[in-house]
């Protein structure tokens, strides 16, 4: 076989394989106001290593209420990426707008956030990002100047004519002079980028926005700086130009929490739970960063996040478990076949409380707690143990006998009660130790 025959054969294999890989749907929420109004698309997650720009959006539709108009949110756009903390896994997303194949893993998320970008009740556009350094329009040194996308509001051109809200250097340079009032150090200081994509860049013509302009839609990114190590502080950069820019729209809301810095890291570090399989259900905000022995099936485990971007990797004897790019804990398995004849347990809380406790739930104790038991269930409290006792039901626990290293968050507050029928592994309820 010649050298051409050869490389055709090698590039024809990786297309097969290529085409046999689709990155995870993205998801797409909506906070609809009870007064009609302007619709703002925001999109993060383009690219994976940028976090200011899938975190922002996160907080945005978990804590915002809007009063009048609407808000669309796309946390993860580029969910396979964020979850490896690539750029792009498959090359980047952000150059894919203008020619994409159908062979291509992210073809059918490009397609279809094209389609919702075109959608009618759409009127403006936010892409998130960090970028590199700090924007400058006079060369300052290697990380101040022109060539810098951090701290900067991207735009295409100046206007688009008779376009609603079309005004795209009026409307960042009003967005440029509120948060430049309000940095925590002058250096932050954004400032506008106009690409003059149409003329002047011809990678920039392959981008969302250029492609929301092309087609009528006013549209800009927003660059925090990836120089900001602190997610917190992007984040907050990142909601109060969004902020500013409903404010524009006519867009009203309002939020559950005071928007500084600090409660923003609060907010970024609330990261909800998962719930496995239906029978088990793991806080995640203060969850130790190993959980050993974590029941599991032997094949397909299925996870559910309460956190948009809660995402689980399969790895060797078990799973990592990812708020984003952040891994919050790793799971090491011991694999049941979990075929039980009941789904719950009874659970009497410091002598006096009755629970009827389903498998995922959480029950509350300050002293000790019993399980109630069944003919054929065996009871497991993680962390303690009584020589000569197969199932620990019917026996009261105090507290100060469980070992606390074995509990579920870093707290030692959360213990783990597994119940299994047989063979099987039934499901777990939490007990959470209050005062």
């Amino acid at each position: 076989m010649n050298l051409i025959k050869v490389i055709f054969c090698l590039v024809f294999l990786f297309e097969i394989s290529y085409a046999s890989i689709k990155n995870k749907p993205f998801d797409i929420y909506e906070l609809n106001g009870n007064i009609n109004g302007n619709t703002l698309l925001v999109i993060g997650g383009i690219h994976g290593d940028e976090p200011g720009g899938y975190f922002t959006p996160t907080l945005l539709l978990q804590h915002y209420k809007i009063k009048k108009g609407n808000v669309l949110v796309v946390p993860n756009l580029n969910p396979d990426s964020i979850l490896n903390f690539k750029r792009g896994l498959y090359k980047d997303m952000n150059r894919k707008f203008a020619v994409i194949s159908k062979n291509d893993p992210d073809y059918d998320n490009v397609e279809r956030i094209k389609g919702i970008i075109k959608d009618e009740k759409v009127n403006f556009i936010l892409n998130l990002h960090d970028g590199h350094g700090f924007y400058r329009e006079k060369w300052e040194n290697s990380i101040f100047n022109p060539r810098a996308w951090g701290q900067t509001y991207v735009i295409d051109q100046k206007q688009l004519d008779d376009v609603l809200f079309g005004n795209l250097d009026e409307i960042a340079q009003n967005i440029v002079n509120s948060l430049n009032k309000s940095l925590h150090y002058d250096y932050h200081t954004f400032g506008i980028r106009n690409t003059e994509t149409r003329h002047k860049d011809e990678e920039q013509q392959n981008s969302l926005t250029f492609f929301a302009i092309s087609n009528l839609k006013p549209a800009l990114a927003i660059e925090t700086s990836k120089n900001i190590k602190d997610l917190e502080l992007k984040t907050f950069y990142q909601l109060s130009s969004i902020e500013v820019l409903m404010g524009i729209l006519g867009i009203e809301f309002e939020r559950d929490f005071e928007l500084t810095l600090s409660e923003v890291s609060k907010k970024i570090q609330e990261y909800g739970e998962v719930t496995i399989n239906n029978n088990v259900k793991i806080p995640l905000s203060n969850v130790r960063r190993v959980i050993n022995f974590a029941p599991l099936k032997v094949g397909d485990n299925e996870f559910v996040f309460s956190h948009p971007l809660g995402r689980e990797k399969r790895i060797k004897n078990g799973y990592e478990l990812y708020i984003g790019n952040i891994k919050v804990s790793t799971l090491r398995a011991d694999y049941f076949s979990m075929k039980c004849s009941f789904d719950s347990m009874e659970i009497v809380s410091d002598n006096k409380d009755m629970f009827l406790a389903s498998f995922g739930d959480t029950i509350s104790f300050k002293d000790g707690f019993l399980i109630k038991g069944k003919n054929t269930a065996r009871v497991n409290v993680i962390g303690y143990s009584k020589k000569g006792v197969v199932s620990e039901s019917d026996v009261f626990i105090d507290s100060k006998l469980i070992d606390k290293n074995y509990s579920l968050d870093k707290s030692d507050s959360i213990f783990r009660v597994e119940v299994y029928e047989g063979n099987n592994f039934c499901g777990m309820i939490n007990l959470k130790k209050g005062n």
